[in-house]
């Protein structure tokens, strides 16, 4: 599609105004016109400020133009990535933020906790209605709960407006089937990228030759799986950490690739019993290559990780603890008695019999010591998470790479720091970029629980090797010795990457390049609805929007959605929340005109 001249010469105004990042939000908040004004088309027009990167031209072009014929003077802040737009959000510069979000955890509680809920990671809502409703849907079964979640749409839709949805997007990939095999190239609809499963067409080449994929941010939030959630490190942690549980790529609960052999859920549902495997150490990395440290992943080191997942005050700039704030307590079951004395929360059988399913030999045995773990020999460790109210999508969470097994000795090893004290500038906390990064500040302290372990990085790829003490010997070894994730920011290099053989898959294809990948003879496009919802959030601190509810009113009113469809020739699904891809409420919403009309005149007749 071609980009419009006025557009190219405001992108570039952009670029060039905004090269360098902002390090504060004083810096931000005295510096914030990194924009463009679209004309009033009357006197009467309101002010209206959008917040963007300038990944989302095509939509900015539409909601700009939508916006402007229902009577609003748009004005464009653009910024060139996550980052910049980040800070610029932060420091409260706009009026409506484009934003997206992806339920990576395949339930609803995902879809709103976070992002609505007072005091959630992502939240700039505080809303003690919507506060009650998320907190009473988390406790429902799904039979339970979808009325729940319809009112809680309806609340944060179209009482209050704190969104406005645009749409659901599809999920696709495309890999190069002259050099992989389609058929071991996992699509999930919640779960990042599998690696460990991707193989060659010609086997010989798994230790000879790199997978090779990309992904648009070079920049990596943190590789200490609690201290990030966004596109920059999903990916990444999914692969170097393995969870007590994971999700099928159709967002089931299932204990395959996880630490856990079987997993099962006690009368009352607050009590949730994991059987561990004694086949998986950590990974470090030495002279830029993986090596086996010897060291099992372990209870403690389940323990240790769940224990600061929900502790809000574990680590500085924790940004998932609302994930696991229902978790009350992780710890080792020693008394194989009491596995016999507890019954499932389904009715029949006991916590034992659910977790001995498919054994090839049964428990005789359960230790607290990791190292003394011997499944072959009948001695196992089982752990027990108790919630603090009945919450059965606490297993969810459990699959989200934040709740990924880091090495206890390891992690305490490296966090010396007082946390209330940290200091940027001074202390190096595990997972830190820079110590994977090439140059002087290289030092690499992971340790991977994961199939995969990152050398090193910089601007151009970052480098990964499988890790030696993941399942070795069984179907669950990593097919693939290195692994290259290559940072390609625009998506038109990122497919030309692609049909030139310098990558061989392409996750996140969006729906605009279908039809070239589909006249590639040597590409397969692997395409599924998603849990990816794009929307405009409201600011609701320091504008006229956060205190008229007539005037998000009239924003939510001027968004048609048949437009987007239109545009992404109905490769994209109208969405009324985030909760849409998962629960189906009823709600839709409607444009209307009238409505917006309505709205701006008691914005207009109460200022």
């Amino acid at each position: 599609m071609k980009k419009s001249s006025l557009l190219a010469l405001l992108l570039t105004f952009v670029l060039v105004a905004s090269g360098c990042s902002v390090k504060t939000k004083t810096d931000v908040a005295s510096n914030p016109d990194n924009s463009g004004t679209t004309p009033a088309p009357n006197n009467t027009s309101v002010d209206i400020e959008v917040l963007s990167m300038s990944s989302n031209e095509s939509d900015i072009n539409i909601i700009r133009d939508q916006l402007t014929k229902n009577g609003f003077n748009v004005k464009l802040n653009i910024q060139p990535d996550y980052g910049s737009f980040k800070a610029q959000e932060d420091a409260g510069n706009f009026d409506i933020a484009l934003s997206s979000w992806t339920t990576v955890t395949g339930n609803p509680d995902y879809a709103v906790r976070s992002l609505f809920k007072t005091g959630g990671d992502y939240s700039i809502i505080s809303n003690p209605e919507l506060d009650k409703l998320i907190d009473e849907a988390a406790a429902q079964t799904p039979d339970q709960y979808t009325e729940t979640y319809k009112q809680l749409e309806q609340h944060l839709v179209f009482d209050k407006a704190y969104i406005a949805p645009l749409y659901i997007s599809l999920k696709s990939q495309a890999v190069n089937k002259d050099v992989l095999n389609p058929d071991t190239v996992r699509l999930s609809k919640s779960r990042s990228l599998a690696w460990e499963t991707i193989d060659f067409n010609d086997i010989s080449k798994r230790d000879k030759e790199p997978l090779i994929l990309t992904q648009s941010a070079s920049v990596l939030t943190s590789l200490d799986p609690i201290k990030g959630n966004d596109g920059s490190i999903n990916q990444l942690n999914t692969n170097m950490y393995v969870r007590l549980i994971n999700l099928t790529d159709d967002d089931k609960i299932t204990s395959d690739g996880s630490l856990s052999y079987n997993h099962s859920i006690a009368e009352g549902n607050t009590e949730y019993y994991f059987i561990l495997r004694d086949d998986i150490n950590f990974a470090k990395i030495d002279n830029k290559k993986a090596v086996d440290t010897g060291e099992r992943v372990g209870a403690d080191d389940v323990i240790f990780s769940l224990d600061r997942a929900k502790d809000k005050n574990s680590v500085p700039d924790h940004r998932t603890y609302s994930l696991h704030e229902h978790i009350k307590t992780v710890e080792t079951v020693t008394d194989l008695a009491a596995l016999d004395n507890v019954k499932q929360s389904s009715g029949s059988g006991t916590i034992k019999e659910a977790l001995e399913a498919g054994l090839d030999t049964k428990i005789k045995e359960l230790v607290a010591d990791k190292n003394q773990a011997d499944n072959k020999a009948g001695k196992y460790q089982v752990v027990k998470l108790t919630t603090t109210e009945p919450f059965p999508q606490v297993l969810n969470y459990l699959a989200h790479q934040s709740a990924g097994i880091v090495s206890k000795k390891q992690v305490e090893s490296i966090n010396t720091y007082d946390v209330a004290k940290f200091d940027v500038n001074k202390d190096i906390p595990y997972g830190d970029q820079n110590t994977v990064t090439e140059g002087s500040k290289y030092n690499n302290t992971l340790y991977a629980s994961g199939p995969y372990i990152l050398s090193s990085k910089n601007d151009y790829e970052g480098i990964f090797y499988k890790n030696p003490g993941y399942r070795k010997g069984t179907e669950s070894e990593p097919k693939i010795s290195t692994v290259k994730v290559r940072f390609i920011a625009d998506t038109d290099s990122a497919l030309s990457a692609l049909r030139s053989g310098e990558i061989q898959l392409f996750y996140g294809v969006p729906e605009t390049k279908y039809d070239t990948i589909e006249s590639d003879s040597k590409l397969k496009l692997q395409s599924i609805e998603s849990n990816a919802v794009s929307y405009l959030l409201f600011n609701t601190s320091n504008r006229d929007v956060a205190k008229s509810d007539d005037l998000r009113k009239a924003v939510l009113y001027s968004i048609n959605q048949d437009e987007f469809l239109q545009f992404y020739n109905n490769k994209k699904i109208k969405a009324v929340s985030t909760v849409s891809p998962i629960v189906k409420t009823g709600n839709e919403l409607t444009a209307d005109p009238a409505k917006v009309k309505e709205y701006l005149d008691k914005y207009n007749a109460a200022k």
